[in-house]
């Protein structure tokens, strides 16, 4: 038995299940001693290694009581919720409404976990470890003496009480930021305060500016910042350019968006005597700017990556900086970190060398530009760019080189389809267009992509500390799903789904290319994956095919890039890393990446919910119209259909007026009792728009062809609706108690009584069947 076993079971056991860390561990057991120190790991290892301890990321060790389980509350705007267990490949838990007790969406809960009737586990919160809300955005509704704010999360089911003189002078129809002070007990509401008015929620651009406060993205830049930034100089002094590569005059270009400001990766391209070719990918040195310890540093890292919404972007680093030092705007020095490789007919790196540089680029072209020049030949283009003509050239070769490579090592190429909505002065959508990826574009692409894979490589080969961009391969579990899915088109695939390789799906992809089952397939795929995310392991890149990839292009919108660059620097420059620096950076990356990954999400449901409020409100304008779509998605409730501009909505069975449809989960369709009609995920119909609901973001459809009559009354209804709301620039403001003028009598009860007549516990008392009858009486 090793030293301390028995006082360590002992001890975790009597933790329920909670992890703790290894000075804390010495503590209880109050060991003083480096001797004791070094028994105490060994024998923590010893017990790892043969599965009776376990241990987190951040390295906490633990023993997992199987009656409970750990993890994240999913909470559904039905009431109900899942409990995603933090043990990877842990089955998630059903949390009933009754059993979350005091809960809210995004809370790191302990359940007791049971199982039902059907086998499947079901749980009871019993311990909230850490509160995940502690700030809510939503509509601010005044009582006589006190409001309520009705969140515009939807999972978060209660709304927030606040009480007299906590609403800093809210009054009806405000857009409000509310700090929880009080979390539920199961009779009462939460309680805050109001932190901040955002508005009026008809005022032009609140309804994003809302979306941005929920997802609790930082918009200005605390002083620190801000000052650091203003004693950044405008242009590069001559002390700058010590130690660096000069390329000022080798020939350089940036391609990006004809709207793009903030220019970080400019190339060169030369085809060299033996036939090979010369790229060199330089990146905007923004780790020369933004230091380690820096409040720059501090405010980029809780950022985590720039957001770029629908009508504006918040930056990850200040515009002073973003748009002016470190973007490589043309016909200016600007300071950057080269990736200069030598690369092969076959798209073989075969010589690479990552250096400090200066550069001078000598255009600043734009994705449109180049595609017209590439695939337009467009003499008027051609004629005022003949300078790079040839390089654009080489440039369009070399990348096709790169991307046969890609594809014969077994990258999936899932070719999604992207929006561009057009907005008007005051966030009005008037268009919603599709995003065409030319030779341009696809060209960058394999360029990043390259010196990406070519950096990761370099410093995996190393062995020393640093960051990763992963996608692990998909799970088991979904892999199984999906191919006896797709034998219903008659598609076999050999083998298991442990250890598969991206052939495999790249195969299917190839196999399914135009044929009228190839969006079900490509999204089911799609759908079956793992998400990447960014780690201190090299575990390679299943999508790409890539054994080796990392994120080095993007410093000045995504903090993993700056920590590459600053490792970059520190590595093959300041030759600075000792074994200190090296065990410091080694523990610090597993929290630089968990962070970085979380924050990545963030903005990608913060630009998801944009972008679906900006379509449901460019749908309320078509109501009663007629649209072709694609079915996406089947269920037991109904069908989801996306139009050709990426729009998609949702027929519900109740608008299907021609039969009675089941759901049919094995060939993801839904069949008619009586009429046998099938709808399934790939077949096109034809829809109208039956209902747009921009407060939910949900668009209702119905099949055109079956009874109408219904829905022709229902989209009457809306219509009317929404004209005696008036639009966005005409709405009134509403002054006073609105609603809550009525209820005299209900304002008299005690706050803390508030929900206590409702069983949910989930709505304000104003809004209790009780109180809406008595106000019918009178």
């Amino acid at each position: 038995m090793h030293p301390f076993e028995k006082e360590i079971i002992a001890y975790l056991k009597s933790l329920n299940g909670n992890a703790i860390s290894v000075n804390e561990l010495e503590a209880q057991l109050n060991l003083d001693d480096a001797d004791a120190f070094k028994a105490l790991i060994k024998t923590l290892v010893a017990l790892e290694q043969t599965g009776r301890v376990s241990r987190t990321k951040k390295d906490k060790y633990y023993i997992q009581d199987s009656d409970y389980v750990e993890g994240t509350l999913s909470q559904h705007k039905k009431g109900f919720a899942f409990v995603r267990p933090i043990i990877e490949g842990t089955e998630d838990v059903f949390i009933p409404p009754n059993k979350i007790n005091k809960a809210m969406d995004g809370d790191t809960v302990r359940v007791k976990v049971t199982k039902d009737r059907d086998g499947r586990l079901e749980g009871e919160v019993k311990t909230i470890v850490t509160r995940a809300v502690t700030q809510v955005v939503g509509t601010y509704t005044e009582a006589r003496h006190f409001g309520f704010v009705l969140p515009d999360d939807k999972r978060i089911t209660q709304d927030i009480f606040i009480p007299k003189g906590r609403n800093l002078g809210a009054v009806e129809g405000h857009k409000v930021l509310v700090e929880i002070t009080e979390y539920p007990d199961g009779t009462n509401n939460p309680e805050g305060f109001v932190k901040a008015i955002l508005g009026h929620k008809n005022d032009p651009g609140v309804d994003i500016l809302s979306i941005i406060y929920q997802h609790g993205i930082n918009i200005e830049f605390n002083e620190a910042t801000i000052e650091e930034a203003n004693q950044v100089p405008d242009e590069i002094s001559p002390n700058d350019l010590e130690n660096r590569v000069d390329l000022r005059k080798q020939l350089t270009i940036t391609i990006d968006g004809a709207d793009a400001k903030d220019l970080d990766d400019a190339i060169s391209v030369e085809k060299l005597d033996n036939g090979n070719y010369r790229l060199i990918v330089s990146i905007a040195d923004v780790s020369h700017y933004v230091t380690e310890g820096s409040a720059l540093d501090a405010d980029a890292y809780e950022r985590g990556t720039s957001v770029y919404l629908v009508d504006r972007v918040i930056p990850m680093i200040p515009h002073r900086l973003s748009n002016g030092i470190c973007s490589l705007n043309p016909h200016v020095d600007r300071l950057t970190l080269s990736c200069d490789m030598e690369i092969n007919t076959e798209g073989k790196v075969i010589k690479h060398e990552i250096y400090q540089s200066v550069i001078h680029s000598d255009e600043r072209m734009t994705y449109d530009n180049v595609n017209k020049i590439l695939e337009d030949q467009d003499e008027i283009l051609i004629h005022e760019y003949q300078h790079i003509v040839e390089m654009l050239r080489h440039a369009k070769d070399l990348a096709d080189i790169l991307k046969s490579m890609r594809v014969k090592r077994g990258e999936i190429d899932f070719d999604l389809t992207e929006a561009k909505i057009m907005v008007d002065e005051v966030g009005v959508p008037k268009d919603v267009l599709i995003r065409n990826r030319g030779l341009g574009e696809r060209l960058i692409e394999s360029f990043m992509l390259i010196a990406n894979e070519t950096v990761a490589q370099h410093f995996h080969e190393m062995k020393v500390p640093f960051i990763y961009r992963i996608h692990e391969e998909p799970k088991a579990d979904r892999l199984k799903r999906f191919f006896e899915f797709i034998t219903n088109f008659g598609i076999l695939v050999k083998g298991g789904t442990e250890n598969i390789h991206p052939k495999t799906l790249q195969n299917i992809g190839q196999e399914i290319k135009g044929k009228p089952e190839e969006l079900v397939i490509s999204t089911l795929m799609l759908r079956s994956m793992q998400q990447a995310k960014y780690s201190d392991e090299s575990l390679g890149h299943f999508g790409l095919s890539a054994e080796y990839y990392t994120h080095f292009t993007s410093p000045i919108r995504r903090y993993p890039d700056l920590i590459v660059h600053r490792l970059i620097r520190k590595y093959l420059i300041e030759h600075s890393m000792n074994t200190a620096q090296k065990e410091k950076w080694a523990d610090q990356l597993v929290d630089i990446a968990e962070h970085t990954s979380k924050r990545e999400r963030r903005a990608i449901e913060a630009e998801r919910d944009t972008d679906d409020l900006k379509k449901s409100e460019y749908m309320i304008q078509h109501l009663g119209e007629t649209f072709d779509g694609i079915i996406t998605s089947v269920a037991n409730f109904g069908m989801f259909v996306e139009l050709p501009n990426t729009i998609e909505g949702m027929v519900h069975n109740s608008n299907m007026t021609d039969d009675y449809y089941r759901f049919e989960e094995r060939h993801m369709a839904l069949i008619g009792e009586r009429t046998g009609k099938v709808f399934r995920i790939g077949d096109k119909v034809k829809v109208k728009v039956v209902n747009v609901n921009v407060d939910e973001r949900m668009i209702d459809f119905a099949i055109v062809g079956m009874d109408m009559n219904k829905i022709e009354r229902r989209i009457k209804e809306v219509k009317l609706k929404t004209e005696q709301r008036g639009s966005k620039e005409e709405r009134p403001r509403k002054k006073g108690r609105g609603k809550a003028a009525g209820f005299k009598k209900a304002t008299r009860n005690k706050k803390k009584n508030i929900g206590a007549n409702n069983k949910q516990g989930d709505k304000p008392f104003y809004k209790s069947k009780a109180v809406k009858k008595k106000r019918k009486r009178k």
